[in-house]
């Protein structure tokens, strides 16, 4: 009978999930078009990836993008988190709506929005920066900034959810622990060093990881500001291999692309666990 329940669960994951990718590892050794008939050409394709320096300057970019955004929406959520738990019922009910808000717009609607923002000659951040005495700064068409303030909205979007999940974790911390270390006389930082965050580390492991994750394949924000200038500069590994999709008729190279970063995003998390000894985090 489990067999039977499970059957409808295993046939769907083999037609959308396990053959797609069988079948994209199967062309990844092909020039194969849409227009020509296809060709073996084994490792090829992965060599001509391997050995181009956009690609890793794509890789290397969404590292760099990954610093910008996951260490300041894991700091954001868990202040924000802690203001929630410590504050009344309908002041948190109400800082958990407006925090989440941003989550349930579209990447698209967002982009476009801080495209305005960011509006050299009308946005309202150079309108800001000009009471100061500052210049007008071209935010998305300077490769000194473009990256950057791409990573703003991101932080935007994605810290809802993060915030929510901290919450969780945060409140099933048993308040007992708190008030011994009261008891103590430990202030807050010491129960926040010795007490809340070995509590909540699974979660903030979680969170490190899918956050990084997400960010390394940020797509919608590049693509709509920038277009992944200018000079490439918010061109990021999912941007990269569009890029190279829609320019390229044969569509081996961008396979294995997507493969190799598949591949690379597994290493690198791996690499987490490893380093956080995440084997030491099951209760």
């Amino acid at each position: 009978m489990a067999y039977i329940m499970l059957a409808p669960v295993l046939v769907l994951l083999s037609i959308f999930v396990l053959w797609p990718a069988v079948q994209a590892v199967y062309l990844s050794f092909f020039d194969w078009s849409f227009y020509t008939s296809s060709q073996f050409v084994a490792w090829k394709n992965y060599a001509n990836v391997l050995g181009d320096d956009r690609f890793w300057q794509a890789i290397l970019r969404g590292l760099e993008f990954v610093l910008m955004t996951v260490p300041v929406s894991l700091v954001l959520s868990f202040l924000i988190a802690s203001l929630a738990v410590s504050v009344s019922q309908k002041v948190s009910t109400l800082l958990k709506i407006s925090i989440y808000i941003p989550s349930v717009i579209s990447g698209v609607i967002a982009s476009i929005t801080f495209v305005m923002i960011y509006d050299y000659s009308g946005g309202i951040l150079n309108a800001l920066i000009n009471i100061v005495g500052l210049p007008n700064q071209a935010w998305l068409g300077d490769p000194r900034w473009a990256l950057g303030a791409i990573a703003l909205p991101a932080v935007w979007l994605g810290l809802g959810i993060s915030t929510l999940i901290m919450i969780a974790a945060l409140l099933d911390v048993p308040q007992s622990f708190y008030e011994a270390a009261e008891l103590e006389g430990a202030s807050w930082w010491q129960r926040t060093r010795y007490i809340t965050l070995p509590q909540i580390k699974n979660v903030l492991l979680f969170l490190l990881v899918t956050g990084f994750v997400g960010s390394i394949q940020q797509y919608e924000l590049p693509l709509v500001m920038t277009a992944g200038g200018p000079q490439h500069a918010t061109e990021l590994p999912n941007l990269f291999i569009f890029n190279h999709f829609r320019q390229d008729t044969y569509v081996g190279y961008s396979i294995a692309a997507a493969l190799l970063l598949f591949v690379v995003l597994g290493s690198i998390s791996s690499i987490i666990f490893r380093i956080v000894n995440s084997e030491k985090l099951v209760d």
